[in-house]
């Protein structure tokens, strides 16, 4: 089967981008782990489809796959490369789109400046909304985790994060404390783990173990995830520049029951075809 593709970036998150308005890709878990592979394919972190819409009121549909084939929820800076990506290929002549994922509607919109700003939704805290067992509904938790207790914020940006506030990203344990995090009990789906440093009212510094794809350079939702629970701590006051590996995103909450917007760039790469077995 041979695949045109895409690749794009937002921060250095990095994705091979599909488009399948036209006729549909069969991707199965096996395809996927091959072109994400950064040694024998492509090379990603997550895999982009871009499909038709099911429903009259959206846009497009938008499925993502992790690198380890296992299909997901949300991505915040996917969904940024995801209206550049429709908006350069001609796919729409709208600068604002509708977009349906697995957990609800997104509005990204791309900018006069190139920047793309994308209405993520309204954060989600219960319990059973994110997944986490828990029978508490604090906004801070403590977490059992190997022979350490971290304190979280465990919240849903259409893909479940647990937060916790660290000093220094820098030496933050990330690689060992957010393997550990990603697969514990109490998130039955996984989980992403963020690390947040706060460094004033208006900027963190970020990093986030990914569910299914380990450290990356930047997490759209993760660092919409962090802003939320910076803010709810009363750490953080919104607009939040947040600086990740990869660059900087803004992100920016009114508060309980209001959607948290998050701006970026978005950056095409290269176009090029493979073959899959």
């Amino acid at each position: 089967m041979k695949l045109r593709f895409t690749k794009m970036h937002g921060l250095g998150n990095d994705f091979v981008v599909i488009d399948a308005t036209r006729e549909p890709v069969e991707l199965t878990p096996a395809r996927v782990r091959a072109i994400a592979d950064r040694h024998f394919g492509v090379g990603c972190d997550q895999l982009l489809v871009v499909e038709p819409a099911t429903r009259p009121d959206v846009d497009f549909r938008y499925r993502i796959f992790n690198a380890d084939g296992g299909e997901v929820e949300q991505c915040g800076n996917g969904a940024r490369c995801f209206v550049r990506f429709v908006h350069d290929k001609g796919l729409t002549s709208k600068r604002e789109i509708r977009v349906e994922t697995r957990s609800g509607v997104i509005a990204p919109r791309l900018r006069d400046d190139g920047l793309v700003t994308v209405d993520m939704g309204v954060p989600q805290f219960a319990p059973d909304k994110i997944p986490f067992v828990s029978e508490s509904d604090a906004f801070v938790q403590p977490l059992e985790v190997g022979d350490r207790t971290v304190a979280i914020t465990a919240v849903s940006m259409g893909n479940p994060h647990a937060v916790q506030v660290v000093a220094d990203v820098d030496t933050a344990p990330v690689a060992e404390l957010g393997a550990l995090i990603e697969r514990h009990e109490r998130f039955p789906a996984r989980v992403n783990a963020g690390f947040l440093e706060v460094v004033d009212p208006g900027h963190a510094r970020l990093r986030v173990f990914e569910r299914g794809a380990g450290e990356t350079l930047a997490c759209g939702t993760g660092a919409c995830a962090a802003v939320v629970a910076g803010i709810g701590r009363g750490l953080l006051v919104s607009p939040v520049k947040v600086e990740t590996r990869g660059g900087e995103l803004e992100i920016a909450w009114a508060g309980p029951g209001s959607p948290v917007l998050m701006t970026g760039p978005a950056v095409s790469v290269f176009e090029a075809e493979m073959v899959l077995d």
